[in-house]
C-alpha cells in the first residue's frame, strides 16, 4: 500500500517536470513545489523501509545512520539530475550538438556515481543488518529506484 501512495507521489513530482521540459522556463514555484514532493517523496520512502524491514532496536540503531547517510549522498545526485532537467528544459526545443553531447556526459557520469553509491552503501547495510533483511533491503532500493526513474523518465519528452 505503502509503495502505491509513493508511485502517486512520484507521479505528482514528475509532472512539473515534464510541463517545464515542454512549456515554459523554470520558475521559483516549480522548483518549491518539486523540492516539497521529493521531501514527501523521501518521507514516504523511508517509511517502506520501515514498514518492509521490521527492524529491531539493535538493527534501526545500527541501519539507520547509514541509510540517513545514503540518503544525503543520493540527494545530491538526484539534485544534480535536477539541474540537468533543468536545463534540458531550458534548451528543448533549441539544443545544439553541443548541448547534446554535454547533457550525455553528465547524465551518464550521475548515473554511473549513483550505481557506485548504491553499490557501496548496500554493502555498509550488509554489515549491519542480518543477511535476510539486507537483500530486503536491496530488493527494496532496486524496486523504489526503478519505479522512480521509470515515472520521472516516461514524463520528460525525447530530445528534438
Amino acid at each position: 500500500m505503502k509503495i502505491a501512495s509513493l508511485a502517486v507521489a512520484l507521479t505528482v513530482a514528475a509532472f512539473p517536470v515534464m510541463t517545464h521540459a515542454q512549456a515554459a522556463p523554470a520558475t521559483q514555484s516549480v522548483k518549491t513545489d518539486e523540492q516539497i514532493i521529493l521531501k514527501q517523496v523521501m518521507t514516504d520512502k523511508r517509511s517502506v523501509y520501515a514498514q518492509n524491514l521490521q527492524l529491531t532496536d539493535a538493527e534501526s540503531r545500527a541501519f539507520w545512520p547509514v541509510y540517513d547517510e545514503y540518503e544525503g549522498k543520493a540527494k545530491k545526485l538526484n539534485d544534480e539530475f535536477l539541474k540537468l532537467v533543468d536545463d534540458y528544459a531550458a534548451k528543448f526545443g533549441s539544443m545544439t550538438d553541443a548541448d547534446a553531447t554535454a547533457m550525455l556526459k553528465t547524465k551518464m557520469r550521475i548515473e554511473k556515481d549513483r550505481e557506485a553509491l548504491k553499490q557501496t552503501y548496500t554493502g555498509k547495510v550488509a554489515k549491519v543488518l542480518p543477511p535476510v533483511k539486507a537483500l530486503r533491503y536491496a530488493q527494496i532500493e532496486t524496486r523504489l529506484d526503478n519505479m522512480i526513474r521509470r515515472e520521472v523518465y516516461s514524463l520528460i519528452p525525447l530530445a528534438q
